[in-house]
């Protein structure tokens, strides 16, 4: 039987129609059969009712989903799973150097340059095909918010700072430079428009439409360990600590879970979870 109409509330507070073929897409982008999805969107629909907020159904989702398989619930909660990589920005920081890494950059975190006037610590240096990129990261740590004008202005006049002293080096070993920002939620509309006009490379959650961050991950299946069904937040925390922010290093360092005192069982376990997130 169709679902009648009504609105569900954001995450900002802004009242949405809702709509189950966005629920369908999102339940099968976390990998699972059309069979599974139709079935799940059933079981949330019959608990709709107006005014429900957008996490409400996200989390009755996501239980189901992990009752049927957790590695499709880890897929399923990527973009919460990104927010609990704070309270600050730096596990963000290397969880975005590891995805250039991957992407065929070379890569370092916290470099600090001389500028014309002062000096800046960068987040992430990323060097590709002669270009050094200058990268910014903006970390929000909860949903609804998103990147202004503001931050795209602060960060040009950072790179405008640091690239003469940079392409007038004359040790350089490329050829020139572009500035980037990277948010994890979205950019205002001004943002987009002043970063584009500007000359800066934006990346956040959905933009560039099609290679967007989201895209980024699931192509490359560089997840972080926070997506983790298994692992309890003491134990994400402390790995984080440690650096350790992509599945792929977890698996490449399992002694880690040696350290925290898990069981042979229960290591195994988490690491088939590693490894079905990484190759699925």
């Amino acid at each position: 039987m169709a679902v009648q109409p009504f609105d569900i509330t954001k995450s900002t507070g802004e009242k949405v129609r809702f709509s189950v073929g966005k629920l369908k897409n999102s339940l099968r982008h976390s990998g699972a059969s059309d069979a599974m999805v139709e079935e799940i969107v059933q079981r949330v629909q019959d608990e709709l009712y107006p005014g429900i907020t957008t996490r409400e159904i996200h989390n009755r989702a996501f239980a189901l989903l992990k009752k049927k398989k957790s590695v499709y619930a880890s897929k399923y909660k990527l973009k919460k799973a990104i927010y609990e990589l704070g309270p600050t920005g730096f596990p963000f920081e290397r969880f975005m150097s590891g995805i250039l890494h991957y992407s065929g950059y070379e890569t370092k975190v916290g470099e600090v340059l001389k500028g014309e006037c002062v000096s800046h610590e960068i987040d992430i240096l990323a060097q590709k095909n002669g270009t050094l990129n200058i990268v910014e990261c903006k970390f929000h740590g909860e949903d609804g918010l998103k990147c202004n004008v503001k931050i795209p202005l602060y960060v040009r006049s950072r790179y405008m700072d640091v690239k003469g002293p940079l392409e007038n080096r004359k040790d350089k070993n490329f050829e020139g430079t572009l500035g980037w920002v990277i948010t994890n939620t979205r950019f205002t509309e001004d943002a987009l428009q002043y970063g584009t006009c500007a000359g800066l490379y934006l990346l956040s959650w959905d933009y560039p439409h099609g290679d967007g961050l989201k895209d980024r991950i699931d192509r490359l299946r560089l997840y972080p360990i926070t997506v983790s069904t298994l692992l309890s937040n003491r134990e994400k925390h402390f790995l984080l600590e440690r650096n350790v922010v992509l599945c792929r290093q977890l698996m490449q360092e399992s002694y880690f879970l040696d350290h925290l005192g898990v069981s042979n069982g229960r290591k195994e376990r988490i690491l088939n979870e590693m490894k079905s997130l990484c190759h699925i």
